[in-house]
């Protein structure tokens, strides 16, 4: 479970990362080159358009940041996971679930959100 754990929160991780660059080269890193992230609002294929979908949440959120809301249950190459969307430390505005599909190389090919709470 600790290999999906750190998988999880580098992909957290890279959904906070403001500055385009670095966020480019983490999503190069946990990606595959060819990932597809789906949810209500849109699907995103490939690694321009992932990176685009995130500075427009950013844009949309600023200052808020993704946080882990629970444990990471996985198995196989497939894991789901509950994340919150916020001030830090404050009530989250936007909750979500996600299940990610990795790679046997570890790296994500597909994420399927869901949006469990959105802003009024």
């Amino acid at each position: 479970m600790q290999k999906f754990d750190e998988l999880v929160a580098n992909y957290l991780a890279a959904w906070n990362q403001t500055d385009p660059g670095a966020r480019r080269a983490a999503l190069a890193e946990i990606w595959t080159h060819d990932g597809v992230y789906t949810d209500p609002m849109g699907v995103a294929r490939g690694l321009e358009a992932i990176d685009a979908a995130i500075a427009a949440v950013q844009r949309q959120f600023p200052d808020l940041v993704f946080t882990l809301a629970g444990p990471v249950d996985a198995h196989h190459d497939i894991a789901r996971f509950t994340w919150e969307l916020g001030p830090a430390g404050g009530e989250p505005l936007v909750v979500g679930f996600d299940v990610a599909v990795f790679t046997r190389e570890g790296r994500i090919g597909r994420v399927h959100g869901f949006l469990d709470k959105l802003p009024a």
